[in-house]
């Protein structure tokens, strides 16, 4: 499930990226304001980061190749690198980019740096949510 806010913040970032296109590229450093920085994101750990992977509309070999690395939650594949991940058995170019536009559709991307992550406690949070449901 995606909450409302992400919602919103999804398309409007694909709104903008497809508009983009219409810019000639002296315009688009004119008009388009800088990316936030995302340490803000980082910083406070959504809850997505938290999903596990399975919660991903992956193909079947890039999910298995991401259990296999022992990655369980999208914030352990944020951190990784497209170099790590090209080092995992049986994980090739294609798996590599599904993961990508996946990622980038959640406003996330590879090679993230996430501190203190997973917090203990948003950790215990989630696992009483899943619980629960």
């Amino acid at each position: 499930t995606v909450t409302p806010e992400e919602a919103v913040s999804q398309a409007a970032r694909i709104l903008r990226e497809q508009l983009e296109i219409f810019l000639l590229p002296e315009e688009k450093e004119a008009h388009i304001p800088p990316p936030e920085p995302e340490t803000k994101e980082e910083e406070t750990h959504p809850e997505i980061l938290y999903r596990t992977i399975d919660e991903l509309d992956l193909s079947v070999r890039a999910l298995n190749c991401l259990k296999n690395a022992n990655i369980k939650l999208i914030g352990e594949l944020v951190q990784k690198t497209e170099d790590e991940l090209l080092k995992t058995k049986n994980f090739g170019r294609k798996s590599l980019n599904e993961i990508k536009t996946l990622l980038q559709q959640m406003g996330l991307t590879l090679g993230m740096k996430l501190e203190n992550f997973p917090d203990p406690q948003m950790l215990e949070k989630i696992k009483g949510e899943h619980h629960e449901a």
